[in-house]
């Protein structure tokens, strides 16, 4: 049945390719090799129909590696990624044509520089291959004459576009505005907001609030979109405990692993060798009088950790050396010790305890793993008899009936929080789950542990507001916090006018005279002072709830602070300004304190001076070209053969 299947779809793959190239003559395409057909030209220069079928092929595939599944012709169009690739084709068409036209052209060596330096046509050893070069070539339906001239032709182009932006510079203005902008630092205060400083608790709702709430928010209580699907699907957790192992299947496994349950001590070694005996007993010597560590003898011979580093080492692997390294207790140095490399120094980094586990004790957990390792073949087996099942009208009921396979059923959403171990917990399913049809067929699908499943779409649930009383403690959360929010922010414009007023008023009290100090009275007697005047309790003066901060640049990362309030200081322009930053779930105000000016003449500013240089530059030079690019295309007369595009993007899909 599988061969006779395999030789029905390459039957009908055929046939349906042989009517393709029949359609396809219709819409005026008859060849993709060579480049004999256009999609369109500009002037005398053509865009051919392979390089329009291998650019937007060569997008997709970038597409797909960045998302991990393939991408649809339907999807492209969407995003409108054939036009994206037309327009650069035509673009570059419009400036290679403006190259012929004035010229500009390369020699033959210029070429060969460019073919010989690709990747693509380098050997094992490197350096240019000739057949390598004939294979990619036949690969991509190129003869070398094709292909060296579209190498010429776009290296005239590129060297048109270096002469027309390649000068272009930022200007120093700018450049050093910018790092200013950029290395700026600001010193500010903050106060975050809470419902501990609201002056009383907020009040409960009564049942019309919240109704009503629930009625103004109802996006925010209404049930997602659900995907009814019915499943069967079989893994080899489900299997393995009907697996039957016989102990001398046991007995090998254990055998076959036995470095993992029979290990000696082992050390976890480093290991510097000396030129002579001399010189490591000099350093031996070092660092046990505390002079200098194992590891600055390993810098000093420009050598890393890693370079004298030797793992986990057992006293059998270190051979003469194993004795007396094996005698010393952890972290020690050990030596000198004649090795087969010269004159060593060890140093014992750590001690591992011998791993003796016998059989008896590894029996289950050899079991479990075997069990599953067998489990996943037997499913691998059987897969064939599935997908015939499916083929022959098998429903997903019957699977269930007549084998190992489990069917279930499950009211699928993209936020539904699923076990692990069920079926919605494998990614695999949840994409095929979003993109499942009522048109699909079932299908054999594999999962990452080695089970196999089908699906099937059976009811699409619109969205739905959920009712007010399954909702209410959700209402009654969301209410609430929105609650807290608004008056947060009520007491947080209270307290930004006072804080303003402050910064008014505080230099004004300080330009003001001291009061006169009152004329001197007759001495009292601490008896009499303490039975006239009773000492009051002194007043507590409240905590400062504000948090500065100095010296933090624009792109810093505060862990307590959202990225909303360091924006916010930045946008502040004078210093006792105070604003308030409503984060979503928290308001802070904000104070700016000083603003710190950028020095330009430190090195690391200069290292980010040279970054915006080229930024601004890259900037400048990308507008001009495109500038001139689009000159460029009015000059010239572009055709387009729509029929040809619409033919290519049919294939593609």
């Amino acid at each position: 049945m599988a061969n006779l299947r395999a030789k029905g779809k390459s039957t009908i793959v055929w046939i349906l390719m042989g009517l393709m190239v029949l359609g396809l003559g219709g819409f005026g395409v008859t060849s993709f090799s060579g480049g004999s057909t256009a999609v369109g030209q500009v002037g005398e220069t053509r865009v051919t129909a392979d390089e329009y079928a291998r650019a937007l092929r060569g997008e997709m595939m970038a597409i797909t590696r960045q998302t991990g599944r393939p991408l649809s012709m339907a999807e492209a169009q969407a995003m409108g990624l054939p036009q994206a690739v037309q327009a650069n084709l035509f673009t570059a068409a419009a400036l290679a044509e403006q190259a012929r036209v004035m010229g500009v052209s390369v020699g033959d060596e210029r070429v060969a520089q460019t073919i010989l330096a690709a990747d693509a046509f380098r050997g094992p050893n490197g350096r240019f291959d000739r057949a390598a070069y004939a294979e990619v070539l036949r690969r991509e339906r190129l003869t070398e004459g094709e292909f060296e001239a579209a190498i010429r032709t776009d290296e005239a182009r590129l060297l048109l576009q270096r002469a027309v932006a390649g000068g272009v510079a930022a200007p120093a203005p700018m450049v050093d505005q910018t790092t200013r902008w950029v290395l700026e630092t600001r010193d500010f205060s903050w106060r975050e907001l809470t419902e501990a400083d609201l002056p009383a608790p907020i009040a409960e709702p009564d049942e019309a609030t919240l109704e009503a709430w629930h009625a103004a928010n109802a996006d925010r209580f209404t049930a997602p979109e659900r995907r009814v699907i019915s499943y069967a699907w079989v893994t080899p957790q489900m299997l393995a405990p009907e697996v039957e192992l016989d102990e001398a299947a046991l007995r090998a496994t254990y055998d076959q692993n036995i470095a993992e349950f029979q290990q000696p001590e082992r050390r976890l070694l480093s290991r510097l060798i000396f030129g002579s005996q001399e010189q490591a007993a000099d350093a031996a010597a070092a660092i046990e009088a505390g002079e200098q560590p194992f590891e600055a003898f390993v810098l000093q011979r420009g050598l890393t950790l890693d370079d004298v580093d030797l793992g986990a080492v057992s006293q059998a692997e270190l051979g003469a050396a194993g004795a007396e390294v094996f005698a010393a207790p952890g972290n020690q140095v050990v030596g000198p010790i004649q090795t087969d490399l010269g004159w060593a120094l060890f140093s014992v980094n750590a001690i591992l305890d011998p791993v003796d586990v016998p059989f008896e004790e590894a029996r289950e957990g050899l079991r479990a793993e075997a069990a599953l390792s067998r489990a996943a073949r037997l499913i691998q087996d059987r897969t064939l008899e599935f997908e015939d099942l499916l083929a022959g009208g098998a429903t997903i009921e019957d699977l269930a009936a007549e084998t190992e396979m489990e069917a279930g059923r499950i009211e699928w959403h993209p936020d539904l929080e699923a076990p692990e171990d069920s079926i919605a917990g494998y990614a695999d399913f949840r994409d095929r789950a979003e993109a499942l049809s009522e048109r699909d067929f079932p299908e054999l699908f594999e999962l990452v542990d080695g089970g196999v499943y089908t699906m099937r779409l059976d009811e699409v649930i619109p969205p739905a507001l959920i009712p007010f009383e399954e909702a209410r403690a959700d209402v009654l959360a969301d209410w609430r916090q929105a609650e807290l929010q608004r008056q947060l922010l009520e007491l947080a414009e209270g307290l930004q006018v006072a804080a303003l007023a402050d910064a008014v008023v505080e230099p004004l009290r300080a330009l003001q005279p001291a009061p006169e100090t009152p004329a001197a009275l007759p001495a009292e007697s601490p008896a009499e002072a303490t039975a006239e005047t009773p000492a009051e309790p002194a007043a507590e003066e409240p905590a400062d709830q504000w948090i500065s901060e100095t010296g933090i640049v624009r792109n810093a990362w505060m862990p307590n602070l959202p990225q909303a309030a360091l924006l916010e200081a930045f946008a502040i322009d004078e210093p006792g300004e105070v604003e308030i930053v409503d984060a979503g779930d928290r308001v802070i105000l904000v104070r700016l304190d000083a603003v710190g000016d950028a020095d330009l003449s430190s090195t690391d500013a200069m290292a980010v001076q040279d970054r915006v240089a080229a930024r601004i530059g890259q900037s400048l030079q990308d507008d001009i070209f495109d500038y001139y690019a689009r000159y460029v295309q009015r000059q010239h007369r572009i055709e387009v053969n729509q029929a040809a595009i619409n033919a290519i993007n049919t294939q593609v899909q």
